[in-house]
Parts: C-alpha cells; structure tokens; sequence
C-alpha cells in the first residue's frame, strides 16, 4: 500500500451548489446494457447502419477512458456529441462529502434525483484499501427495509431502490476520485493498493438488501464485470445477502458472483430478531439455498459473515451450532467485531472471546478469518452506514417539487 505519514480523519465537503438535473434530469447513458443503448440511440435517429459503432465507442469512453463529459469523446464527430448532449447525460453523481479516516478508508456522501421520493436522495459508499488489493463497498438501495437490530443502516427506513445507473456510478465515481482510469494521478497522500488498479474488488454490502432491488443490481454488475468495459472478475464481486432465499440460486445463475450471507445466528429464535427476515425464510431454508448456489464448489466458497455481539452470539455453544448448521457447504466464516453506533444497545465481544470463537472454527477445518475493522471513526465500518433521508409524505413531496421547478434557472444572491 502506498502509505504517507498516517492522517486524521479529514472531511471535505464539496459546496451545495444547486443542480437542475436533480429534478430536471435527461436520461443518462450510464448503466444501460448495450442493447438499450442501441434503442435509446436509435429512438433519437441515429441510422440503423451506425447503432452499433456508436454503442462501441459510447461504451470505450464511460467503461474504459471514464469520461463524465460527452466532450471528450475526440473520435465522436462533433454533430454526434452535440446531440448527446442534448438529449442524455453522463455527470456523476453530486458529492455531498468525503471523508477520510485515519485509517486510509474514505466515505462519500452522495446524491441523486428525487425518482419518487419528494427530494433528492443521499446515500453512503466506501473504499477500503489493503495491501495489494482495494475494496468498493457499494450500496444498493436509500435506506433499508430489513431493521436488522445491531444495524445502523436498518434504522433508516426504505427511501427507494437506486437505478442500475446510480449502482454503477458508485464505481465510477470512485474510480475518478483514486485516479484509477487511465491517464489520471491519485491524489496526493491517497492510501492506494501497489499495482495497476486501485479498485480491484466490489462488495455490494453497502446499504440495502441488493436481493430486493435484484433487476437494477443485476444489470449494474454485469456491465461492472463486462471483458469489454470495466472488467472486473466476477470472483472479485461479491454480494451480501440477509437471505432473500428466492433470489438466491438466479444470484448465482444470472449474475455469477461471490455469494455472502449475513448469518450472524445459528438458531431461529435469535436470528429471528437480529435478522427479522429469517421469521419469512429460516435458517432451514436458507442453508439449503447456500448448498445448491451454482458453481458452489471449495474454489468458490460461499462467505457467511458473523458479527460477534457480547453475550448474544459468541458462545462456544454457538461456535458448536455454527459447525452443525454449515457441515457440508463450502464455505468461508467472517466474524465481525461489532462497531458501535449512537443509540445501539449492543457491545462488541471481548477480543479474547472472538479469538477462542475463531480458533475453535478454525480447527473444525473453516478459514475464520476476524475482520479488521476499518473505518470507524469516520462510521464507514461494517453496519454503519446510514444517510438522512426520508421518503416525503405524498403531499409535502408535491409541494416541494413544485416548488423546486418553480425556483429552476433563477440566479442564487
């Protein structure tokens, strides 16, 4: 890792300069698959015989180069990039904040278009950079439904699922801010992984349940690991579930990534209030789902996070159950020293006790890794996230639309 002298945690917030397109948005390109690329351009008559050249070179400029300005498209003829501009867009997202822990981690604080829900959204994504290799953690959806209790994120309620476009911007935002396109720097003091790239893994554990927003996730991920694009491996994607067991097996079927599941319990009763989506699909139903993932074999394990809660879940007696519960399903075992947030009631394990609880997995023949964790005193670990908004009641959100259009293109004093 390149790594300067270690740094306070800094933030930085960009100025909230008014931006129409969060109300006034023209349809962006990014996040389309190839073959709706193709409509949209088409739609806007560009001829038959060219569609698919365009959406080649469209392609190369934002999954490639990285371009976020139609502009820089220099082998685009000027006509072409003119009416681009008219009719889509491909600016990224507006950044609220960015925060950078003592730690080399970063948080930003991003924002979307309103799409129903009465204001524009906010959401959290993190970088968690390592030696040799450097993490995305991306969210799926504004809030989350699931109020899993030891959960920041689950105390903010569902605002709305993000768009394949918004998903992938994350990624694409990230990789501007690292300088990890190419012909770009990374900033100065930046910590950054050694090697060419400095994403090299996405992990979609931000917040949300990605299973319950599965067609915007979907197309996000395939374009993300796309040979001719962004080109991430497959075996470097991995997606969080809390165990949306219908969604499961299509995950592993149409998408093809790494499979993780929130497991954090071994026994129905407790799952069941620390994961309350295990009252719909148990842990029976669950673990079966986990047995038959495709492709699941000892090269591809499915990871089962655990989050070690003091006197909850972090017995000898639940490393036993553990043992049980997976006997059979190839698969990895992260336990998760709990991070605190304002308002929790729960405490983290006594190191001492993880390290018995690890070793006791270990021996039974499961890589138990205990994650580090990183990040917390800017609340970018495991189980932090979290953004201020809230889905407007229908009323508030008209009021506040009309008024927003009526204030468009007026000058700020």
């Amino acid at each position: 890792m390149a790594v300067s002298e270690a740094l306070a945690p800094v933030a930085i917030k960009a100025p909230l300069v008014a931006n129409p397109d969060l109300f006034t948005a023209k349809p962006s390109l990014i996040g389309l698959t190839r073959e709706m690329m193709a409509d949209a351009l088409k739609e806007k008559g560009v001829p038959e015989k060219q569609v698919r050249m365009r959406v080649s070179q469209l392609w190369h400029w934002l999954y490639i180069r990285g371009v976020s300005d139609f502009d820089a498209m220099t082998n685009v003829a000027k006509d072409m990039r003119e009416m681009l501009k008219q009719h889509f867009t491909i600016a990224r997202p507006e950044i609220v904040e960015e925060q950078i822990s003592n730690d080399g981690t970063r948080k930003w604080l991003l924002r979307f278009p309103p799409r129903g829900a009465g204001r524009p959204v906010e959401i959290e994504t993190v970088y968690i950079p390592e030696e040799g290799r450097g993490t995305l953690c991306i969210s799926s959806q504004v809030g989350c439904s699931l109020t899993c209790s030891f959960c920041h994120t689950g105390t903010q309620r569902l605002v709305r699922n993000l768009t394949a476009e918004e998903i992938l911007a994350q990624l694409l935002l990230a990789r501007d801010r690292l300088g990890d396109f190419p012909g770009t720097d990374t900033p100065p003091g930046a910590f950054v992984p050694t090697g060419e790239r400095k994403v090299t893994n996405i992990v979609m554990m931000g917040m949300g349940e990605p299973l319950y927003n599965f067609e915007s996730v979907k197309t996000a991920l395939l374009i993300a690991t796309d040979g001719d694009g962004l080109s991430l491996s497959r075996r470097r994607v991995t997606l969080s579930t809390s165990g949306v067991v219908p969604e499961i097996y299509r995950t592993g079927e149409e998408i093809g990534v790494m499979l993780a599941i929130s497991l954090h319990a071994v026994r129905d009763e407790l799952r069941d209030m620390l994961v309350p989506i295990n009252k719909k699909y148990p842990l029976k139903e669950l673990i079966e789902a986990c047995r038959n993932y495709p492709g699941l074999s000892n090269a591809r394990r499915i990871t089962f996070e655990y989050v070690m809660l003091k006197d909850v879940n972090d017995s000898l007696e639940d490393a036993k159950a553990l043992i049980q519960l997976l006997k059979g399903v190839p698969a990895k075992i992260n336990l998760i020293p709990f991070n605190p947030w304002p308002g929790t009631n729960y405490q983290c394990s006594d190191w001492a006790q993880i390290e018995k609880f690890a070793d006791f997995i270990n021996q039974a023949g499961y890589a138990s890794p205990i994650r580090t964790p990183r990040g917390r005193d800017i609340l970018a670990a495991c189980g932090q996230l979290k953004s201020e908004s809230e889905r407007m009641r229908k009323t508030e959100r008209l009021a506040f639309e009309a008024m927003m259009i009526a204030g468009h293109g007026e000058d700020d004093d």
